[in-house]
């Protein structure tokens, strides 16, 4: 499995109604840069199955290169979760979901 699809696999285990960052996905990947989880997400080529609308920065940011419709598509599908979004933002420590370790 390449760094892509480990990025899609913790993803996809994001619940309804969670956020987690681009960190702890890269982290929960065993590497070391948040960009690539970033990069991988931007290319995202199911979004429909793989939410990279819960992926948000380390300070709750929505994200500003939101691939499928930008922030405010990205504020619209969480607030359909029923996360609550503040002027681009999502307190991290409310909604937040720590992904396993994926080996």
């Amino acid at each position: 499995m390449n760094t892509f699809e480990k990025v899609y696999e913790i993803v996809k285990t994001i619940p309804k109604g969670k956020v987690t960052t681009y960190g702890a996905i890269a982290s929960s990947i065993g590497i070391k840069n948040p960009r690539i989880v970033g990069y991988a997400l931007h290319v995202n080529p199911e979004p429909f199955v793989i939410p990279c609308h819960r992926v948000v920065t380390k300070n709750g940011e929505l994200s500003k290169a939101f691939a499928f419709g930008g922030v405010d598509v990205q504020a619209k599908l969480l607030q359909e979760e029923n996360v609550v979004v503040v002027n681009g933002m999502v307190d991290v420590d409310t909604y937040f979901y720590l992904p396993k370790e994926l080996k």
